[in-house]
């Protein structure tokens, strides 16, 4: 196996990832969109609701879900809509040597270049433009796809000398248009670790937008779990006296849940998530310690955790990765809002760098 987020020709059509150097529009996920997060089973009930709160929630949930697939998505031609050539077929990684890591730098660097060109010659310069950057000297890349809205793992820092790793999966909502925010964030959680720390920002599934049915139900993070997997496996394989560390936002905390059986990683850090796709950390069915967070001005922690079954669809995400009875261990987030936990200053980001260096529990602030 090679260490690919799915590129090439064998690549399954339609799984994408998005990925472009942009700056973020400011406050564009802290502003609640339709809710996202209910469990896939159960009730998910809060102790002792009222009959009338009870019938209001699920109402008021039908009536958002009726509205995410209602409500026309409008702006700029989608990522996916822009074309981009089959890249090549990238040789395995037999080892995380400098040389190797090298040439599958390079080997990435061309298909973006590829895709530049091809973006260049339909006239779509914006694109051109983010994809010169992306192809820049000082960036590195594992592997890339430009098609369907693109699909990328990019490293920061060396990751052959790398003794701890974190692999960050975004959520919802995260696209070429706003690849800015994953990488920012992942540059930042780079300098919080320090050292021989490693990050490897992966967007390696169609993440669903963030209005939308999808994004209420555990299908694309389902899609998703063999990719994961895969590279998460032979990063482990790769580097194997490493420290991994798994780092999961808002819906790719759905992802990361779903794919936890059999990973070896020591983390599975949830932060802004609505949900893991299960019940509690026994479902998660992982030897690594769990960890959740939530910063007081993320609108997340306002949406309702209730099973809707609608006519097309059973809505919900699991239970919430903040309640006592999920069973995961809490730290400190601030009060930040939903784009805020990797941000400089954030309580969320030292702690998240605290754990991904294998601090123990007693050296993560909790939430009061």
């Amino acid at each position: 196996m090679s260490l690919v987020v799915r590129c090439g020709a064998d690549a399954p059509h339609g799984t994408v990832n998005r990925v472009i150097d942009t700056p973020q529009p400011t406050g564009v996920h802290d502003r609640p969109p339709a809710p996202l997060p209910l469990p896939r089973g159960g009730t998910g009930a809060r102790p002792h609701p009222s009959p009338a709160g009870s019938r209001l929630r699920r109402t008021l949930l039908a009536a958002l879900v009726a509205a995410a697939l209602a409500v026309p998505v409008t702006g700029a031609a989608r990522p996916e809509a822009v074309a981009a050539p089959v890249p090549p077929p990238l040789a395995p990684l037999r080892a995380l040597t400098a040389v190797s890591l090298a040439e599958r730098y390079a080997a990435s660097r061309g298909a973006i270049e590829a895709a530049m060109r091809t973006a260049t010659a339909a006239g779509h310069r914006w694109r051109a433009a983010m994809l010169r950057a992306m192809a820049g000297p000082d960036r590195h890349f594992l592997s890339f796809d430009g098609r369907d809205g693109g699909r990328a793992a990019e490293v920061f820092g060396e990751l052959a000398t790398a003794d701890r790793i974190a692999v960050v999966v975004p959520g919802s909502g995260t696209s070429l248009d706003t690849y800015g925010l994953l990488r920012g964030g992942s540059m930042r959680l780079r300098r919080a670790i320090g050292g021989r720390g490693a990050v490897v920002a992966w967007l390696g599934y169609r993440t669903p937008s963030t209005v939308s049915l999808q994004a209420l139900t555990p299908g694309r993070a389902d899609e998703a779990v063999p990719a994961l997997r895969a590279f998460v496996r032979d990063l482990a394989r790769l580097k194997p006296a490493a420290r991994i560390s798994l780092l999961c936002h808002s819906y790719g905390g759905v992802l990361c849940g779903r794919a936890a059986p059999g990973l070896n990683v020591a983390d599975i850090v949830l932060y802004g998530s609505p949900g893991a796709g299960v019940d509690d950390v026994a479902a998660m069915r992982t030897p690594a310690a769990v960890w959740a967070a939530r910063g007081a001005g993320d609108w997340i922690a306002d949406l309702p955790h209730v099973a809707v079954r609608l006519p097309f669809a059973t809505v919900g995400l699991g239970e919430d990765p903040m309640d006592p009875r999920f069973g995961a261990r809490i730290f400190a987030a601030g009060d930040g809002g939903h784009s805020d936990y990797l941000k400089d200053g954030s309580p969320a980001l030292a702690n998240i760098a605290r754990i991904v260096s294998g601090h123990t529990a007693a050296e993560v602030s909790h939430a009061s």
